[in-house]
């Protein structure tokens, strides 16, 4: 399809971005705020950009969002609603770009030094009651020629608030102005070789009930883009605001469309039953340049769907096929990325690819199967013939599990990740195949700098006749790992970074987690506070908190023809020792306490009184004493085995505490129930670091198992420690009095 728009797009995701918090190290461009009219304008957060004021809009939900035309690098500056808003950190998202901002009290401040859409919120904090803002920074787009305006056909909406639907016929185009807000729909019904672009937002808040799944329904007025029988359709620059329990753009039946920079944005009460884009039957679409931020599934196909009920659920749809999404920025509160199938339904599809794309936040949780970067659901009775779904180049922020595919008849086959990178956090659940499934293909899949190459480094569970996958790493070609030294890091030590040798001719680009970024396949960089990436280590003395910070440091190595390969490695930098105890008797285990009863969050154990108590070799070893809803408390030392800065991983599903030598190290969020009935809550995750010299600590932990059963689970990475469990032969305890460090803090019992 030719887009009258194609010299205007941006290609910037395969090369290296990063960011020098130094403005003498950018000539900026000239900033064009995109204007917002005052009904949707929101108070909730304050942004400059090159020190000019930019207006912010209300989405859905807590979301905001706000839209910059830049010729160049720009300086954006924001600030928050209330004092405190920024104390536990400042997560800036896609990770891939580096970027660190500085910050003052309620307001940061970074460098774009290109393109980009951006999710900006506070660690960990990114469900649907998040506070977060969109921040879309684009190069602008052309404006309308005096004789395309003129053709019959045009139609040009202006600035300002349009109480009524777009309802495009064929072969008309449709200009939408900055700072146009259409309440309603873009309706194509039937129709064939439609234009659509713009800088305009559509925000649709129909009258769904927010407790009723009935957002599938295929008529006007009832998704922000909705097509019916559609043909050869082209929509650019919009950006559509989704406030209803609704599917955001729906195509039943429609092929030959081309969405380019396009900015989705949903969020509900239900939390549920919004996907980003879905394929009802058709197919043959190009996605490109675009963001979504869904409340349920991003993209997700089926045949058909007409209703819940057996015969609409049994009854045979069309395929689905030949769809590219590429360059993009994916993001949802729930749910799976991409989705294909369904229980029951029967349908064919082929030839999906996802490309080239940062996936900020997969959805957390269960609905039949966990929620993936892909899911196939082709469970009681689902058929078809389903294949050549390929996923590449791809980097994980915030993510559950890598994939879920099940169907029992007749196949599934050829799937292929490669070159996926998981930059942050390992996998929460286990992925699995399941059923029918053969070739699927796992290359170059990495978590931080290992390739997984086994079923148990993914994990995935192959189980009812699947066939195993097959693993590769990336191949004598373009190859990224690296090595750091010294061990151990204090503010303002010099590291030496060094590169594993790749291919002739690469280049090495580093990104230190600090703004800051070299070339080179050997460098120095010297890490000049202890706050972390995310700013939630420590304060500039490195005292505050644990006073260690933790360092996403990214090394992208690209070759002649383009290839690359990308490796993750956080680094601890301490400014703030904990002192070991002086050699303490003790014996393996920790003792544990039980507390029966149900709390919605983490109790203030000082208030409460244990009745059942003993020792563990370990987290899941433990002796409940038959109560089935209780808190537990788990206290003794943990052996460090070098001085450094340790990295804590937590996981658990109804909440958990760490405190090392009495400093709250981690915590996980609020408990967040699943959904599809399912009776438990999702698994929660939490990452914190501390500087620990060798020898014993105090370790604390605190879990509930109010309403899902399973311990906790507790990893740990340092000096010669790669990310594991942390072993039984680490842990142990005492019976008598134990001394709390002199620095040591009273652990707050304060939820986040």
């Amino acid at each position: 399809m030719n887009s009258p728009i194609r010299s205007c797009l941006f290609h910037f995701f395969l090369l290296p971005i990063a960011l020098v918090l130094s403005s003498s190290s950018f000539a900026r461009g000239r900033a064009i705020p995109v204007p917002v009219p005052q009904e949707i304008k929101s108070s909730q957060f304050t942004i400059q950009v090159n020190g000019k004021p930019v207006d912010v809009a209300r989405a859905a939900a807590n979301y905001d969002f706000a839209s910059v035309d830049a010729t160049g690098p720009v300086k954006i500056s924001i600030t928050a609603p209330e004092d405190g808003f920024w104390d536990r950190g400042v997560d800036i998202q896609p990770w891939r770009l580096g970027i660190r901002p500085t910050r003052k009290g309620r307001t940061i401040q970074f460098f774009l030094p290109n393109p980009a859409k951006l999710s900006i919120s506070r660690p960990q904090d990114f469900l649907n009651h998040a506070k977060m803002l969109f921040l879309f920074v684009s190069r602008p787009v052309a404006l309308p020629t005096k004789k395309a305006a003129e053709q019959p056909g045009f139609h040009f909406v202006g600035p300002g608030i349009r109480r009524e639907s777009l309802n495009p016929k064929s072969g008309e185009t449709w200009y939408l102005a900055p700072g146009s807000v259409v309440f309603g729909s873009l309706n194509l019904w039937r129709v064939q070789n439609v234009t659509v672009l713009g800088r305009g937002t559509i925000v649709y808040e129909g009258s769904q009930n927010p407790e009723d799944d009935d957002g599938w329904m295929q008529k006007p007025d009832w998704h922000c883009i909705g097509a019916m029988e559609s043909h050869h359709i082209h929509i650019s620059g919009l950006t559509c605001v989704v406030r209803s329990r609704t599917w955001s753009i729906q195509m039943k039946d429609s092929t030959d469309f081309e969405y380019d920079d396009l900015r989705v944005i949903g969020g509900n009460p239900g939390n549920a039953n919004q996907d980003g884009m879905d394929w009802l039957g058709g197919g043959n679409t190009v996605v490109r340049d675009s963001f979504f931020r869904a409340s349920d599934d991003v993209f997700a196909m089926q045949g058909n769907w007409d209703g819940y009920d057996h015969d609409a659920l049994v009854a045979p749809g069309h395929d689905v096929s030949n769809i590219l999404v590429e360059h993009s920025v994916l993001s949802t509160s729930i749910s799976n990325i991409v989705r294909a199938g369904w229980p029951q339904k029967t349908f064919n599809s082929r030839n999906f690819t996802l490309r080239d794309s940062d996936i900020l936040h997969g959805g957390i949780g269960t609905c039949g199967l966990p929620f993936a970067l892909f899911t196939f659901w082709g469970a009681q009775g689902a058929k078809g013939q389903h294949g050549g779904y390929t996923f590449e180049n791809l980097w994980l922020d915030n993510w559950y599990s890598l994939f879920q595919i099940e169907q029992e008849e007749p196949e599934l086959r050829d799937f292929t990740f490669r070159n996926i990178w998981a930059l942050g956090q390992p996998p929460l659940v286990n992925s699995t195949l399941q059923g029918q499934v053969k070739d699927v293909r796992i290359q170059n899949v990495k978590y931080g700098q290992i390739a997984v190459s086994s079923n148990a480094a993914v994990p995935v569970d192959v189980s009812g006749g699947a066939q195993q996958p097959t693993y590769s790493g990336p191949g004598k070609g373009i190859h990224a790992a690296f090595q750091m030294s010294p061990a151990v890091l204090e503010p303002g030590a010099r590291a030496t970074f060094i590169a594993e040798p790749s291919a002739p001719g690469a280049r090495y680009t580093w990104l230190f987690g600090d703004g800051t970024l070299a070339h080179g396949k050997r460098v120095q960089h010297r890490f000049t506070d202890a706050m972390g990436t995310e700013l939630d280590g420590a304060d500039e003395d490195g005292k505050t908190g644990t006073g260690a910070g933790r360092f996403r440091v990214l090394l992208h190595v690209e070759g002649k023809n383009r290839q690359q390969d990308w490796a993750a490695q956080e680094f601890i930098v301490v400014g703030h020792w904990r002192q070991s105890l002086q050699k303490p008797t003790s014996t393996p285990g920790l003792q544990f306490q039980i507390y029966p009863g149900t709390w919605p969050e983490l109790p203030s154990f000082a208030t409460e009184s244990p009745i059942f108590n003993g020792v563990s070799t370990n987290l899941s070893d433990i002796n409940s004493g038959g109560f089935t809803r209780f808190a537990v408390t788990y206290d003794g030392f943990i052996e460090v085995p070098k001085d450094g800065g340790y990295s804590f991983s937590l996981m658990a599903r109804d909440g958990a505490r760490l405190v090392i030598d009495g400093e709250v190290v981690a915590q996980t969020g609020p408990p967040f129930v699943e959904v599809c009935g399912s009776p438990v809550n999702a698994i929660r995750y939490a990452r914190g670091a501390i500087g620990l010299r060798q020898g014993k600590h105090l370790i604390r932990l605190e879990a509930l198992e109010s309403m899902s059963p399973g311990s906790p689970r507790l990893l740990w990475e340092g000096p010669g420690i790669a990310l594991s469990d942390i072993p039984s032969s680490a842990l142990s305890h005492t019976n008598g009095a134990i001394v709390l460090p002199r620095q040591s803090v009273p652990v707050s019992t304060v939820s986040p």
